[in-house]
This record gives structure tokens, C-alpha cells and sequence, in this order.
């Protein structure tokens, strides 16, 4: 489980193509500080095992085929930028809100609007998670814990946006996220739970 708060900003030096997977090297002094095997990193807002940590502040991770599938892990590459974040313990603050690092679905960038203290970013809400999405309520971004800002669009075509301060757009990848960029998506789980009980006695 993870709270969405970015720890820091790492990137790609490794990526070995397997038979059905990929094997990422991941660079990341914070959170390889006190990782270990089997510990969990979200990178990118996908929940990934640690392999291997390696000298130098780096960590090795498997990426099975359904995941590249379903997430945007399958277009980075060496030299890539990700947004990284160890699992919660029990006892810290819960600064974003509760994230399983369980990709819902992608969407991608489709435009930005600067103004002097924040920028607002929309993306494209795919049909089979837009019912989990409501304005001023929480989702998932690349990893990133944010606020609903504005919902859009048609049927088929819908949109939501988000409204990022400086120090998300400094600290995380959503900062330099071109039009056209991919982002991994997760929505509140909450929302999932609710809708299978309201369905559970049909």
C-alpha cells in the first residue's frame, strides 16, 4: 500500500527483455536507502518487487507481460524519468490517500494550461474506469496522489483534469508530461468496494 506521495524522482539505467517480462534497473538513492529484497516500489505508481538492490543506490525489478500491458511501463526505456515511492508503514502519515500501486488503466495527456501559481493538466479518462472518478475526489497519476479538478466531455470521450502546484511539477514526472504523454491511472479503491457491494445481492 502506498499514499501517492512521491518520495523522488529516479530513472531507468537497466532494462533486459525476458521471455515474457522485462527486468528494470532503477535508480533511486532514497528509496533503495533502506530497501531490501521482496520490499515493494511504486514506480510510476505501479507496484513492482524488488529483486536485487545494487551498489550505488539502484534496484532491480521484474515487469511480468499483463503489467506492460496494462500499464506505461512498456514504452520507458533507459534514461527514462520515474516517479518512485516506498510502500507505507504502519504509523507514517497518510499525506495522499490510500494507493495500491495497481494500474486501473492509461490515459494521456491532451493539453496544459499554465497560470502563475499552478497548471492545469487534462487527460483522457478511459470508458472502464469513469465512473470511479468524481470532481474534487482523489486519483492516481503516474504515482502521484491528486485532487479531481474538473470532469469533461462526451460519452466515449471523457476527460478529467488536475491542477498541479510547483512542487509537484519540480518533483515529479507529471512537471514535463508533453501533450500525448501515457500516464498509469488508479482510482480510489474505495470506490471499487462500494460498487461490488451495492451489486453483490443482484
Amino acid at each position: 500500500m502506498f499514499t501517492g506521495i512521491v518520495e523522488e524522482l529516479g530513472e531507468v539505467v537497466g532494462k533486459e527483455e525476458l521471455a515474457d517480462a522485462v527486468r528494470l534497473t532503477v535508480h533511486g538513492s532514497v528509496v533503495t536507502s533502506d530497501a531490501s529484497h521482496g520490499d515493494s516500489i511504486a514506480v510510476n505508481g505501479v507496484c513492482l518487487t524488488v529483486v536485487e538492490v545494487l551498489e550505488g543506490g539502484s534496484f532491480t525489478a521484474d515487469v511480468m507481460q499483463e503489467t506492460l500491458n496494462r500499464s506505461s511501463l512498456q514504452k520507458i526505456g533507459v534514461g527514462s524519468r520515474v516517479n518512485l515511492e516506498r510502500a507505507a508503514s504502519l504509523g507514517s502519515r497518510l499525506g495522499g490517500h490510500l494507493v495500491q500501486g495497481h494500474v486501473d488503466g492509461t490515459g494521456h495527456v491532451i493539453s496544459r494550461s499554465r497560470s502563475e501559481n499552478w497548471e492545469v493538466v487534462r487527460i483522457t479518462l478511459p470508458d472502464a474506469i469513469s465512473r470511479y472518478v468524481v470532481e474534487k475526489g482523489s486519483i492516481t497519476v503516474d504515482g502521484v496522489s491528486l485532487t479531481v479538478s474538473a470532469l469533461g466531455g462526451d460519452p466515449g470521450d471523457e476527460f478529467f483534469e488536475i491542477s498541479l502546484i510547483p512542487t509537484t511539477l519540480q518533483l515529479t514526472t507529471l512537471g514535463a508530461a508533453a501533450v500525448g504523454t501515457v500516464v498509469n491511472l488508479e482510482v480510489d479503491v474505495i470506490a471499487k468496494y462500494v460498487e461490488r457491494l451495492q451489486t453483490a445481492d443482484r
